[in-house]
């Protein structure tokens, strides 16, 4: 495997020296470049638009022409997202609900991921097959049958089902997209590793916590990013699920927002760049990672 390994290091070396030999020509690099760009400026700009919107006066904001720079800068956008709705209940419901998912989703997803992966049992390939057709299955039919699953809960416990962290939680604790992902992931891991971890009498249980949960780092991390970016980003769900307006996640306080102040636009971006900024974060803390697990299983070796 190591002599592969060489092997493939130096063919990779070969294809990077003929690149640098023959660049390519510079029409096609700059039209190359071009597009990207542009791609750059089509992704960045309602982002940018959002965060200046989120500084202006609201006499500004639908100006003509257009103010591409704040002017002058206010922050009254801001001090009224922390003061006209509970900011911070919302914001710590958002981490304890977005934080238990992602969590829960890390470990069962890989969980299952590892016995689809690696472990032999009969219907395997066909329990794996009936879980993608349910990606065919969008969220929206399941609504009616979990609410009626989450009042029951609720009826017959009160911590449980509607107006609950449980009830926003439990829907999306597993994840057939997660299983998906990880099982790719997991397939690249050498059977002759677990065979000997085996032979060492250690169980599937302690094999999962010692060799699989530290070898799928990257791919957790891609998928704490990907689990992450929609629990923190749902807004169906909670706004059915919870009538508390102490259980308000921060896109359902975000709404809100925009009913109680008459779709006052320099208070919606305020708090749109705010509800983003958890999000940029955690993708700038995990990118390395999550670009791991995009690419891991890409060259063979």
């Amino acid at each position: 495997m190591t002599a592969r390994v060489i092997d493939r290091a130096a063919e990779l070396e070969q294809i990077r020296a003929r690149q640098r030999r023959h660049p390519g020509h510079p029409l096609r690099r700059a039209f190359l470049y071009f597009v990207l760009a542009a791609t750059s400026i089509v992704m960045i700009g309602p982002f940018y638009w959002a965060l200046a919107t989120s500084f202006k006066p609201a006499g500004d904001v639908f100006a003509s022409p257009p103010k591409w720079l704040p002017n002058p800068w206010i922050l009254e956008n801001y001090k009224d997202v922390f003061t006209l709705f509970h900011f911070q209940r919302y914001f710590v419901n958002s981490v304890i609900v977005t934080g238990s998912i992602v969590a829960l989703n890390i470990v069962f997803d890989t969980a299952a991921a590892y016995a689809f992966a690696k472990l032999r049992f009969p219907g395997r390939n066909f329990l794996f097959f009936m879980l993608l057709i349910t990606l065919m299955v969008p969220f929206q039919v399941n609504l009616i049958p979990l609410f009626r699953i989450m009042v029951l809960l609720h009826k017959i416990t009160p911590h449980l089902g509607v107006d609950t962290y449980s009830g926003m939680i439990m829907p999306g604790m597993i994840q057939v997209f997660g299983i998906f992902l990880m099982r790719q992931f997991l397939t690249s891991i050498p059977d002759e590793v677990l065979e000997s971890a085996r032979v060492d009498g250690a169980s599937e249980f302690k094999i999962l916590r010692s060799i699989v949960f530290p070898i799928a780092a990257p791919g957790m991390a891609t998928l704490a990013i990907f689990t992450f970016l929609g629990a923190w980003n749902d807004f169906l769900w909670p706004l059915i699920v919870i009538s508390s307006d102490d259980m308000y996640t921060m896109p359902v306080g975000l709404a809100l927002l925009q009913t109680k102040n008459m779709m006052n636009w320099g208070n919606t971006m305020a708090g749109t760049c705010v509800t983003a900024a958890p999000m940029i974060l955690v993708f700038l803390a995990l990118q390395r990672r999550f670009i791991e697990g995009l690419t891991a299983g890409a060259v063979k070796g």
